[in-house]
């Protein structure tokens, strides 16, 4: 994704930033909650110390993932879904049982109160809203706009920006097929509800004493967290409900998602760094290099990650939830700002997108820090934090950081020279061509396999053919016969000032540029040419298959938003 925005506006300063923020969520929203979790479970389940339980996930995740790369985790995935899903299943239906099945949850969930609670407070109450999705938009702890506008730009960062998600996507061996795993990802998605979220309720009716407590002193006892333990419901409906043999396939359940996920960070996370920001570095690095970087990264990040966790541990008032919501609505809506205007809009240059996200960085990270200096009060504190925080939900900021972020992007946009439109092919919406892709060197997809060009200082492997000129811009490219026969050069203007690479490229074919750019340019891959995805197109069978059941699954969704509503 970072490789995206630079072909769609030159430069290096978007893609560096970007992969570098992708690396600032892992360790604040993926590595450290998906330990933490991990480890939790495993302390309510065989009472091992939290840390212990975390170095020992480390190791069993961190050895398939380093020693197998992308290919054994997504087939390890592809096996521990399976086992998730049915353990899940299994654990759902056995829950239900316990108070005589769903009709009885709405009534039981509101009875739902430990027996140690603070005197002369209402937060041992469960929320009257608790069965419904759209809640006051002032008062509610999840608004119903926040729930639809502010989620819906995190969960479009998420699925279709996030590296994590998209490596998946660009694996596949057709367009069909990564339509298809969007599809089962979908269905899948619809699951959580019901066999996550109403058995973490049924937990609370269970066990009202440990997962509802609120008394500092208590919830210390149970879990070792002082603002709260709903995050063990789950382990602890394990724990108590299933029989012997169920219960060690729910703990294999459990870990087996953790390290799916962990698994999946830590290799797009290497891959991140080692493809967008050492190579920029060192040019020149090997195979063996970058794997060795990759790898040395990963062990990093787990660390940070790891120091991370006792932080983690008491924000957002001990939700676990919460907490990786609050983070990414910080971080996140800037890039999905960025990305649908680079899609979407043919006019947004290099200059308007990086401001852009520097001003959302600038007041994510602010309201961030406000965060953790004022936490959430525990009960009976009163609150004392700042407006920002105390008045603005979390998701509500998502909203205003993204429409910020926009803002600044269309002005700096405006007010600066637009990309030339020959530059734009296949880089927006507006601009796709019909003609399918060609397989390069390298094994990517190419445009006609004529020679090679540069622009604003980016290698351009897409554009191989120099473009004609473009009046009035200074970063064109063009032919200059008439003072020496075969040179690809910049117009008389000179280079941008973000131009910095030689200006000597050598025509192979009258009209294409062969670039001798030293170390900037990519190195080629040897040996026979690699196979890349030639076509695009579908198979009208397999187009309507994928159409029908995406209508379907947004048929169901409605459905289920409306009826919790």
């Amino acid at each position: 994704m970072p490789e995206y925005l630079q072909r769609r506006f030159g430069g290096e300063r978007i893609r560096m930033y970007l992969s570098g923020l992708s690396l600032l969520l892992s360790i604040f929203t993926k590595i450290s909650t998906d330990l933490y979790s991990g480890a939790l479970f495993v302390q309510v389940c065989l009472g091992w110390d939290l840390y212990l339980s975390t170095v020992l996930m480390l190791v069993v995740t961190g050895l398939y993932t380093i020693v197998g790369g992308l290919a054994a985790v997504i087939y390890t995935d592809a096996l521990q879904t399976l086992i998730m899903v049915l353990g899940a299943i299994v654990l759902a239906v056995k829950a239900f049982n316990e108070i005589g099945g769903y009709p009885n949850l709405e009534e039981a969930y509101l009875k739902a109160v430990p027996s140690k609670i603070v005197p002369n407070t209402t937060c041992h109450l469960p929320r009257a809203d608790a069965m419904h999705l759209f809640r006051d938009p002032v008062s509610g702890d999840l608004p119903w706009t926040g729930m639809t506008f502010g989620l819906s730009i995190m969960a479009t960062w998420y699925w279709c920006t996030d590296q994590v998600i998209v490596q998946r996507s660009l694996s596949a061996k057709s367009l069909s097929h990564a339509k298809a795993g969007s599809i089962l990802a979908s269905y899948l998605k619809m699951l959580p509800l019901f066999v996550i979220i109403m058995p973490g309720m049924i937990s609370r009716v269970l066990y009202p004493d440990t997962v509802a407590c609120v008394d500092p002193e208590e919830c210390t006892r149970v879990c070792g967290a002082a603002v709260g333990c709903s995050n063990i419901a789950y382990p602890k409906l394990v724990v108590e409900l299933m029989p012997s043999g169920l219960r060690g396939l729910m703990i294999a359940v459990m870990m087996a998602a953790l390290m799916s996920s962990l698994t999946s960070i830590f290799n797009s996370s290497s891959t991140l760094f080692t493809m967008d920001i050492w190579r920029k570095l060192r040019p020149g690095a090997g195979e063996r290099e970058l794997l060795l970087v990759g790898r040395v990264v990963t062990v990093v990040l787990v660390a940070l990650s790891v120091v991370w966790i006792p932080i983690l541990q008491s924000s957002s008032g001990g939700q676990l939830y919460v907490y990786i919501q609050a983070v990414t609505s910080y971080l996140a809506p800037p890039v999905t700002a960025v990305f649908v205007l680079a899609v979407f809009w043919p006019r947004a240059n290099e200059q308007g997108a990086f401001w852009g996200l520097m001003a959302g960085l600038v007041l994510g990270l602010a309201r961030m820090g406000l965060e953790l200096a004022y936490p959430v009060p525990r009960c009976g504190v009163p609150d004392r934090r700042p407006w920002l925080l105390a008045d603005i939900h979390y998701l509500h900021f998502a909203v205003l950081l993204c429409a910020v972020t926009g803002a600044v992007m269309v002005g700096g946009s405006l007010l600066t020279p637009p990309l030339p439109s020959a530059w734009l092919k296949d880089l927006t919406w507006w601009t796709l061509s019909q003609e399918p892709p060609q397989p390069s060197v390298d094994g990517t997809p190419q445009g006609p396999p004529d020679g090679e060009c540069v622009f604003r200082g980016v290698w351009q492997g897409r554009h191989l053919q120099c473009p004609p000129p473009v009046t009035g811009s200074r970063t064109a490219w063009m032919p200059r016969a008439s003072v020496s026969p075969g040179l690809c050069h910049p117009p008389q203007g000179g280079w941008s000032p973000w131009l910095s690479v030689p200006n000597t490229h050598r025509c192979s074919a009258p009209g294409s540029c062969s670039a001798t750019l030293g170390r900037h340019q990519p190195s080629k891959a040897k040996g026979p040419l690699a196979v890349a995805l030639k076509d695009a197109t579908e198979p009208p069978f397999w187009a309507r298959v994928c159409g029908i059941n995406a209508i379907v699954l947004m048929c169901v969704n409605i459905f289920c938003y409306a009826y919790f509503a």
